[in-house]
């Protein structure tokens, strides 16, 4: 099922890239997905899981957050809330050119992003997170050794997934500055989290953690062998397929 190219500005005047699926027949509802930190709208996870809702009714639009991807502007400009005011103006694109998207998907960091901006985004009636971060800074781990020379020089390169990615002092300051057990506690909309046991990226604890924060309703979902990047097709698929029943009770359609 194809998805079709699309670009839409924002609020900084940068070009962002994504990719909306519709399905076929019915549209039943839209969904607005956030791919994983240094991902991209392609990544495994957020193109088998866009495509599994398409078939089954949901349209999708996934996108390159700036600095990532197609995407303009500046990885080491950019921040964890930048990430959230890019999911905003989406939101607002989506609402102008379709339908306000009803469902909030993220993926890892994008999990912990959607959490943080579903309650500011009026059409949203559930959010489903995926391999999510309970804490955003928890991306830290991954460049920990290079942190005193982003304090010392305002920047450093660090290599992530084997490709470099420079990280600046604003996107350490900003994780600092995060409150997420007031945000998830505030989240007022239905919560589906997926997690894997065996996630070595992003612990199983992180789970419990959000779980524990949020209010009902909520549920959780075990992904039993999958890896943190879902890169066995069939895990995706079942995300889909879990996250369209779920979609039948909490979105109304």
């Amino acid at each position: 099922m194809p998805s079709t190219k699309i670009q839409f500005e924002n609020r900084d005047g940068q070009s962002l890239a994504g990719r909306i699926g519709l399905p076929e027949g019915e549209l039943r509802a839209v969904a607005l997905f956030a791919h994983c930190f240094t991902c991209s709208k392609d990544s495994l996870a957020a193109s088998r899981v866009s495509r599994g809702l398409m078939e089954r009714g949901i349209g999708v639009l996934r996108f390159d957050f700036t600095g990532l991807g197609e995407s303009e502007g500046e990885f080491d400009a950019t921040s964890f809330a930048s990430n959230m005011r890019d999911l905003e103006d989406a939101s607002g694109w989506l609402g102008d050119s379709y339908q306000a998207p009803s469902l909030l998907i993220g993926h890892s960091l994008g999990g912990a992003a959607v959490l943080g901006i579903a309650s500011s985004i009026e059409s949203v009636k559930a959010v489903s997170t995926i391999g999510a971060p309970a804490d955003p800074a928890h991306v830290q781990h991954l460049f920990e050794s290079k942190i005193d020379e982003i304090e010392r020089d305002g920047s450093a390169e660090v290599s992530l997934g084997g490709r470099p990615f420079r990280i600046g002092k604003v996107f350490i300051d900003d994780l600092a500055a995060q409150d997420p057990e007031q945000l998830i506690a505030q989240l007022g909309v239905p919560l589906m989290i997926f997690h894997s046991p065996i996630d070595t990226i992003v612990g199983i604890e992180n789970a419990a953690q959000i779980y524990q924060w949020a209010r009902h309703p909520k549920s959780f979902v075990s992904l039993d062998q999958a890896d943190h990047l879902l890169s066995d097709r069939r895990d995706a698929d079942f995300v889909a397929g879990m996250l369209s029943a779920w979609g039948d009770r909490v979105l109304n359609v």
